[in-house]
């Protein structure tokens, strides 16, 4: 399912992102430069620094587990939420109040640990993990190492 679908123009879109670490700030500054509608919440303040000059968004200092952070994130005008935390446990809880209380209708988190993918997937929610995409950039190495096809 592309990113950008139908017939909306990327300046509709209202996307929160839960985590401003090196892929929370780099993915809100990518999605601030192509026109879309960007908050941004972590609980450390410092998290913001990555952030860009040029970034347009609004940032949220506090707990997203939280709902009245959640609120104040307006989680439910989103077109999607990013849940990019480095916990899993809290990327499921963040993620399963997206979609199931707020009814956000595209929701990607991030899971280190292989065991919860299916945990994220049952609940609706698109995963991400880091362990899994390493595995085939490594797998791709080795294939033109070889000169093998894939």
């Amino acid at each position: 399912m592309p990113f950008m679908k139908g017939a909306i123009k990327k300046d509709e879109y209202y996307v929160v992102i839960f985590g401003c670490g090196r892929l929370g700030s780099r993915m809100a500054n990518w999605l601030s430069s192509i026109g879309c509608s960007v908050v941004v919440v972590d609980r450390n303040e410092s998290s913001f620094d990555a952030l860009s000059y040029e970034f347009t968004g609004f940032n949220i200092l506090g707990d997203a587990t939280e709902l009245d952070v959640l609120k104040e994130a307006k989680l439910d005008k989103a077109d999607v939420a990013l849940v990019l935390t480095t916990d899993d446990n809290t990327n499921l809880m963040i993620s399963m109040s997206a979609k199931e209380f707020f009814e956000v209708t595209r929701v990607v988190a991030r899971a280190y640990d292989t065991n919860n993918i299916k945990m994220f997937s049952d609940f609706g929610i698109e995963v991400i993990c880091p362990t899994l995409l390493a595995v085939e950039n490594v797998k791709n190495a080795l294939y033109f190492i070889s000169g093998d096809e894939k």
